[in-house]
């Protein structure tokens, strides 16, 4: 084949790619809308509806560094192609659940095919582009990461108020079968020269690490941090993460295994810093996130299908944010775009901020646009700068350990922010007039407070309500700006002025180490 005609099967290949990914992102928040439905049609309780998003969420967490050592192991295609076939028929195993412990089993299968999907899609990346390109690709996988989060609750509104809920898991499927021919006919196969033996050690204690600290996160932001259980989980996470220190410095004497985590790795400058800005702008943006669907529904009073839509102008301005900050890059190095990047977050989080319940879809929409556009810019640049030095050989373990600890921050930023916007919620309540019961009833959060206002008919005590959760939720935002504000200083000090004058992007064939003698 032609130069040509390889240039054009990377960017197909990444296409590709990128769907799996929309496939992926889209299944962690459409469930956010659905539970429900599930509710009322699994017969959950409401502990099975906080695990429905959980499970997922800590399957997804602890398999991230195992898909990527396996990619190195058996073929970074392999693996890709089998966690996109498991991802299918996780789908459907959720469509066709009928209790909720079906249910839970069918997501934490979701979560570890997703793993896989993420992780080799992000090490397919960086074995098939090189140099600017490789920048290039970078953004348009960071936009698709971003769209995926304000579209699952759009789409699953849309789906929920017109078909049966199923549907919202079975669509998964037919993604799942175009991905995997797509990754078939597309996507060289790559992994190292040399195949390594499998560190079982690193990836039990690591997998372990992994579970708890993500199940203590969660718990911390369900029943907070006073909780037993969360901090008995955080400190055998932290534990746990010791030990897997101990074995990889024991195993850094054995050179035919490969350890988790390549410490080549961690001494590049640029891959330490763009991993932790990276986590910093998920942690500060996780706020909006948090906050919004359910200011809109419990605040404006819209429904699924109403919140969804208004978070467009939070997608146009990730999007807006990515797509360009390859070419910045480019001309003014990383250090300029992403602590820029950060600024912009850290202003459209703090106008946020100014939020009362008068304000209209127009001041949520301006907000929302700001801070998106700045964290596309922060996280597009960061993600660009760890990816830069990463060779094919290091390709999947660096995609892994890079997700891996993103995928803290999701639940890092309910667990702090939850608190915040509680504590911020219950010191603006009014509850003297009410009885112990009902006050309880309000205490749990806005939904249950306006439900107890709706029911006695009290104007007085559904403004406390709804005032009060602005409040915290303001509180929220001030902390998520105080976070990217972090994350611009740091990004000032820590990723280089001049960006490294990289290789260019390569021949295609290039990435297909695995098939050469």
């Amino acid at each position: 084949m032609t130069n040509q005609t390889y240039g054009r099967r990377r960017w197909w290949a990444l296409a590709a790619v990128n769907l799996a990914v929309l496939a992926c992102g889209l299944d962690g928040t459409v469930t956010s809308v659905a539970l429900p439905t599930l509710a009322r049609s699994l017969r959950a309780s409401e502990a099975d509806l906080q695990w429905f998003s959980s499970a997922y969420l800590v399957a997804l967490a602890a398999a991230m560094l195992p898909s990527g050592l396996l990619g190195d192991s058996y073929g970074r295609k392999k693996v890709m192609l089998g966690a996109l076939t498991l991802f299918g028929a996780g789908s459907a195993a959720c469509a066709g659940a009928s209790t909720p412990g079906e249910f839970i089993a069918a997501r934490l299968l979701l979560g570890v095919a997703g793993a896989g999907v993420v992780v080799m899609a992000l090490s397919a990346l960086t074995t098939l582009f090189r140099g600017e390109e490789r920048q290039k690709a970078i953004g348009i996988w960071a936009a698709v990461n971003f769209v995926s989060l304000p579209i699952g609750p759009i789409l699953g509104g849309w789906l929920l108020s017109r078909y049966w809920w199923g549907w919202v898991f079975l669509l998964n499927v037919p993604v799942a079968l175009i991905g995997i021919v797509a990754v078939a006919l597309l996507v060289p196969e790559s992994r190292p020269r040399e195949r390594p033996e499998i560190d079982w050690a690193g990836i039990t204690t690591a997998t372990a690490a992994l579970v708890a600290l993500t199940y203590g996160l969660v718990e911390a932001g369900e029943a907070g941090w006073s909780s037993a259980a969360a901090f008995s989980a955080i400190a055998g996470g932290l534990a746990l993460v010791l030990a897997f220190v101990g074995c990889e410095r024991r195993l850094a004497r054995l050179r035919s295994t490969r350890r988790l985590i390549d410490p080549a790795l961690l001494h590049a400058g640029s891959y330490t810093a763009g991993v932790v800005l990276q986590a910093l702008a998920i942690l500060a943006m996780f706020g909006v996130f948090f906050v919004l669907p359910q200011y809109f529904q419990g605040v404006f009073g819209t429904d699924a299908m109403g919140a969804g839509t208004r978070l467009l102008p939070l997608i146009g301005g990730l999007t807006i944010g990515a797509l360009p900050a390859e070419r910045v890059a480019r001309k003014h190095g990383w250090r300029l775009p992403a602590s820029a990047g950060f600024v912009v977050l850290a202003a459209g989080l703090l106008l946020g901020a100014r939020t009362d319940s008068s304000s209209g879809d127009a001041f949520a929409g301006t907000w929302t646009a700001v801070a998106g556009a700045g964290m596309g810019l922060a996280l597009a640049t960061a993600a660009s700068a760890a990816l830069a030095d990463v060779s094919e050989e290091q390709a999947s373990i660096g995609s892994a350990l890079m997700q891996a600890l993103n995928k803290i921050g999701a639940p890092l930023g309910t667990a702090v922010l939850g608190s915040v916007l509680n504590r911020g919620y219950a010191t603006r309540l009014d509850l003297s007039q009410l009885p112990p019961p009902a006050a309880a009833a309000v205490r749990r959060g806005l939904f249950s407070g306006v439900e107890v206002a709706e029911r006695t008919r009290s104007l007085a005590l559904l403004v406390s309500v709804r005032s009060g959760f602005v409040h915290g939720m303001n509180d929220a935002l001030v902390v998520s700006a105080a976070v990217a504000l972090l994350g611009a200083v740091l990004a000032a000090f820590l990723l280089p002025r001049q960006q490294r004058a990289g290789a260019t992007s390569g021949d295609f064939a290039g990435a297909t180490d695995a098939s050469r003698p």
